[in-house]
Parts: C-alpha cells; structure tokens; sequence
C-alpha cells in the first residue's frame, strides 16, 4: 500500500510568543492523521511535535525555539517530512514569525469580538466586509503597513447556535434536524466543523498564521445567554442535548483557542496537557476535564496573564465561572476573584499599561446599566420577593434581552470599579488602565469619574469594539444611542429608583463613538503613551477606513481627531 501525502487540515496559527526573551513561540496546527509537526523557520529556529488525538482529530502545539529577539523571520510547516505550508501557489506572503526586542519599546495590540465566519456564495456579503479579511488584505499588501504585535479575540470566535447555510446542509447530513436543539451544532464533531469554517477562511487563516492571538470566549461559542442565571441553567441541563452541547463547547475550546493562550511554561505545569499530549487518545481525559468544567466551574480557570514588555494583558472569563444563585450572583468566582487581584494591583508598578480582557463591557450606556441593575433586583425580590410576578418577570426579561453584563451582577460590578481604582493608584500606577470588550455590535469609549477624588491617577477607558463581522437590529441601535443621551439617563433614574438599586460606585461618560458596523480597534502603546485607533470595513474595495484616532495617555485630556 502507498503511504498517503501528509495533509494541513488547519492552521496554521501562529498563538504564544516570548516578550520576556524574545526567544520562543508556539504554533498550533491541525493534521489529517497521527504525524510529527515541525516548525522550520528561515534563520535556523524551529520545533518540533508528535500529534496528540483527541475524537479522532491530530493536533499539535509546537514550541519554536532559538528565535533572535528583534527580528521577523519567515516559517514553513512540514508533516512527516513533507511541506505542507505554505500552500503551493499562494498569492499570500510568506507566514513570519516575529521575535521582540528585549526590552520592547513598545506593543500594538489590535482587537475585536463576534466574527460569524460564514461567507455568501453569491452577491454582496449582507452583513458588510469582514475586518479581520480587511486587516489581512492590508498586510498582504502593503510591506509598510504597520502590522499589530498581537490579535485579540474577544469572544464569539464561532457561533454554534447561528450557523451558516453550508454548516446546516451539513448538520442535515449527520442527523434530523426536526429534532433538538435543531440546526444547532451538538458535540466536539459539529464544532469542528466551525473551527474549519472559520479559520479556513484564506484571508484569515493567513493573518492568524502570521500575527499571535489571544482568545476568549464569550456566549455563541457555546449558545446565546450562556449561564445566565441559576434558573437557565437548571432548564438547560434538563434537555437531553445540553450535556453534550457544553461538553463539546468546553472540549474544543480548549483545543482550539485555551492552549495556545499559554506559554510553554504554564502547559508543562498543566496536568491535563501533559495527560492529553502523552496519551494514545486523550478524548476521555479531555471529556472528563470538561464534564467536571461544566459541573464545578471552579475546577477549571479559564483566564490567564500576558506580559508584552511594559504592557500586562489580563484576560478574564465573565462566563464559565459566575456564581449564579440569586443570593450570591457574582461575575467571577471567589478564586477566580482573588486571580485577579493577584495579576493587578498587587503587581502594580511592574507594568505601564494594563489591559483588562472581558468579552462582556464593564461600562454600558447609562440606561442599559440601569436597565441590568433594575432586572438584577427584580430577579433576587426587591418587589414582591423571591418567588413573586415581579421577579418572574425579571427573569423573563433578562433571558429576552441578554441583561447579563457586569451591570446585571452589581457586587461584581463594583469590586471590578475597586479593583481599578487600586491598580490604577498610588506609587508605581501604570499610565492606562483600558477594559477591552466586545459583545455589543457597535464600538465606543466610555470613561469613568470616582467621587470625591477617590479615583486612580491613571486615566481609565472602556474601549467596546464589536463586531469584526456580524449586524445588529435597527432597534438594538436606536436603544444604544438613546442610552446614552439626558432622557437615556433619566428613564434610567427611574428604573433604578423601581428597584431601590443603589448608585453605582463610578459615574463616566462616553467620549468616543458609538461606531456601527464591522470594525477593529488598535492600540498603539510606547512608553507610558498610548494611542487608539478606530477602524471600519468600508465600502467594497476600500478596506479598513480609520474614522477615529485619540491619545489615552495619563493627562491627554481625551480629546479626539475624527479620521478621514
């Protein structure tokens, strides 16, 4: 029998890369069997890895060693030998690796959230061009182009219960769809089939291969309102599909998106990879670490440290680990709390800028906050008790409206206020602290003021960028807007006044946007500077079109230059 030709089924993505040496990076890819992986690179670094099998795929997380700190060298995948990257004819260029000069003057950080991948088969793209296409259109291009250090994704990387035309066909395949959850994916098979949808996009499987991520996810990756509240989930996991539904969300997000959030360091202390990757099959040792995810959320973090020079990036999960019971309903968990702190103002001072990732934005327009707050206090008894029509109807609506952002978790809402105000103070503060989030489909900047002087000397931004390609209602739009004008705020006095909420800890204002449209913002940090720019995908042919730039630096005043 002739041995087959070994075959890229995905990647590659280019995931980790050293800012403390300038030495190391890690690769992931997918094989289209048991293989060894090798990572070449055109200066002489390089890796190597055997595939770890997980529900009869072949993955493997390469670490590329013997970079030189400062310079950008270009990589080819071999399986077995054999070149399997690039692509024969590629109209792309080479994929690169580029190593930091230890120290790194500086990052540019670039960002977004909810890309559903699916593209049309004919005509123009309903919901506009894709900003994450746009990005790599510009890249490919243009030699000059400035190209971000890091990518990070904020969430909805896949949508599993809103899936394409081709992925339903394809759902229609394997089973009856008449039955639930219908066309929605169910298990770690169908969501390969995301995965592959996705990151097979050329435009976007050359980008992710040639500039880091960073990952999230946030509620599609699993399914709209995910842990909502103690009451979702009870109804959920009574379904006969839920199980397996969450089990596989929890399976291939840790392939696909956990691993390479993590430096080689952190995966050699990781049991479960060390498990997975020994393994002849890790399917069962992965399965049994997602069952008991999903059952004790505090068995697994999902949130992790990056430190890019002077700038520190915690990204924080605001979905697998809430505590849900009305009486105690918290963002994060008790551990997860103290993680936290741990990585931020406990460090303080080793860091001139630090990034705060969560899917979910901690500032919304005033009358949403008090919209979610109005809703949190139905739902725990402020009118009528526990179990009274008042909180029936909270509970309704909060399902209706998605009302479960930081704003819908009060306590969560102020420790996060607190937390800030620690970091962001005293001696050694860095220059920004910057909460970046997505969800929302629409982008704005939102700053907060403490009372009474009670705030950090850094200057503080919620910088909301949402999303890289998908739409929203004309309705949702309207209400955004409205949120944050003097008759949003006052229909928010009143709702709060309804449920006898009390004042938040922070008042803040919007001063950049709101942005409709496919969009990516980038931030450009040197020193203790720091400049964002906004960017939306333009009409056919035009790429990304920048329509906002601004300083965010300590003392910069906010003011802003609207772009061409």
């Amino acid at each position: 029998m002739t041995a087959t030709t070994p075959g890229l089924r995905l990647g590659p993505l280019l995931r980790y890369v050293d800012w403390e040496t300038g030495t190391t990076a890690t690769v992931w890819v997918e094989a289209d069997g048991p293989r060894t992986a090798e990572i070449r690179c055109a200066d002489g670094a390089g890796g190597s890895a055997t595939t770890f099998r997980i529900a009869g795929h072949h993955y493997a997380l390469v670490e590329v060693t013997g970079l030189t700190p400062g310079t950008t060298t270009a990589y080819e995948v071999l399986l077995d030998g054999h070149r399997v990257w690039p692509e024969p004819g590629s109209a792309f260029p080479p994929s690169t690796v580029t190593a930091p000069a230890v120290p790194a003057p500086g990052v540019t950080v670039a960002f977004g959230s909810c890309r559903w991948a699916a593209q049309p088969t004919d005509g123009p793209d309903p919901l506009g061009g894709d900003a994450l296409d746009a990005l790599a259109g510009r890249l490919a291009t243009d030699p000059a182009a400035v190209r971000p250090d890091v990518l990070l994704l904020l969430g909805d990387q896949v949508y599993a219960d809103e899936v394409s035309p081709a992925t339903r066909d394809w759902l229609a395949g394997r089973r009856d769809l008449r039955e639930a959850p219908g066309a929605q994916v169910t298990g770690y098979e169908e969501y390969t089939r995301l995965y592959e949808e996705s990151w097979r996009d050329p435009e976007v499987r050359w980008l992710l291969s040639t500039v880091p991520s960073c990952m999230i996810f946030d509620d599609h990756d699993v399914i709209d309102d995910w842990n909502t509240s103690a009451a979702w989930v009870t109804r959920m996991r009574a379904t006969p599909w839920w199980h397996k539904r969450v089990t596989g969300a929890l399976m291939s997000y840790w392939v696909h998106q956990h691993l390479g959030n993590l430096s080689p360091a952190e995966l050699a202390a990781d049991p479960l990879w060390n498990t997975v990757r020994t393994a002849p099959d890790g399917t069962t040792a992965l399965r049994d670490f997602a069952e008991l995810a999903e059952a004790d959320p505090a068995t697994a973090r999902w949130s992790y440290r990056r430190d890019f020079g002077r700038t520190r990036l915690v990204m924080v999960d605001t979905r697998a680990g809430r505590a849900l019971e009305e009486g105690s309903r918290s963002m994060l968990g008790p551990a997860e709390e103290r993680w936290l702190d741990e990585q931020t103002p406990a460090a303080r001072g080793s860091y001139d800028h630090l990034l705060i990732g969560t899917s979910l934005p901690w500032l919304l327009p005033p009358l949403a906050h008090d919209l979610e707050g109005w809703d949190a206090a139905l739902c725990r008894g402020a009118r009528g008790g526990p179990d009274g029509s008042w909180a029936r109807l909270g509970e309704w609506l909060r399902r209706r409206f998605d009302l479960e952002h930081w704003s819908a978790f009060p306590v969560s809402f102020a420790r996060l206020a607190r937390l800030i105000a620690r970091a962001g103070g005293g001696p050694g503060a860095p220059a920004t602290v910057c909460v970046l989030s997505g969800d929302v489909h629409h982008g704005y900047v939102a700053e907060p003021r403490w009372p009474g002087g009670t705030g950090p000397v850094a200057r503080v931004a919620q910088l909301t960028c949402s999303p890289l390609h998908n739409s929203i209602s004309g309705t949702i739009r309207w209400g955004m807007v409205l949120g944050w004008t003097r008759a949003g705020r006052i229909c928010g006095g009143l709702l709060a006044r309804h449920g006898r909420t009390a004042p938040p800890p922070v008042r803040w204002r919007r001063t950049g946007g709101p942005w409709f449209g496919n969009q990516l913002m980038t931030l450009t940090l040197r020193g203790r500077s720091a400049r964002l720019r906004v960017e939306r995908v333009g009409p056919p042919g035009a790429g990304l079109v920048t329509v906002e730039e601004r300083e965010l630096s300590a003392g910069g005043g906010g003011r802003s230059r609207p772009g061409a």
